[in-house]
């Protein structure tokens, strides 16, 4: 992270769910963004940060519907007071669960969004947490989402890459900092009890 930048006290994955992340319907170089994911719960652990792992309950017939082999998270929890499962009707991981409280439990005032899907559930959740006062990062290379496909007579596919960047643009505006490499990103314990 930059220098001014305080270390993230909470790490808020989002939605790395098997039907994102494996099989056919994967977003573009899954793996990468696997890797990334990996390496940022592990690090998050090591130092004290709280993990929150957000799953969402996809609707009825999708690929995330509740209890389905691409419901399940991709990630192992290590359930305990440092690491959570939140489960979300929404695409904003605050609207509707106990996220807010459980962070302002926790102490936290910095924490790091990654996961997936950019333009949904990540931007949701990332200029929530903005909005509410939270410093926010999201390294540009912890996030993914599938290609747009052409809408004929309008555009050509958009690339996921190209839509991921937008939305970091986008966000990158509204007080998220979203310049980092998911590697530069420094965690410290959540202080509970302090908010």
């Amino acid at each position: 992270m930059c220098d001014d930048t305080p270390a993230a006290e909470a790490l808020i994955v989002v939605d790395v769910q098997s039907a994102f992340v494996t099989g056919g319907g994967a977003v573009p170089d899954a793996a990468r963004l696997v890797e990334r994911t990996t390496d940022l719960i592990a690090r998050a652990r090591r130092s004290g940060a709280l993990v929150v792992h957000l799953q969402n309950d996809g609707a009825p017939g999708s690929d995330d519907e509740p209890h389905t082999p691409g419901w399940e998270l991709h990630h192992a929890v290590e359930a305990g007071p440092a690491e959570v499962v939140v489960r979300k009707p929404r695409d904003d991981g605050f609207e509707g669960t106990p996220l807010g409280d459980l962070l302002a439990a926790s102490g936290v005032k910095a924490l790091a969004v990654c996961g997936v899907m950019s333009e949904m559930c990540v931007q949701a959740t990332a200029r929530t947490a903005a909005a509410r006062g939270y410093r926010v990062v999201l390294p540009y290379d912890a996030h993914a989402t599938q290609d747009i496909p052409a809408a004929p007579g309008i555009s050509d596919r958009i690339p996921a890459a190209t839509v991921s960047r937008v939305v970091a643009w986008a966000l990158g505006g509204g007080g998220v900092e979203t310049t980092v490499r998911a590697s530069d990103v420094a965690f410290t314990a959540a202080l509970a009890g302090s908010a």
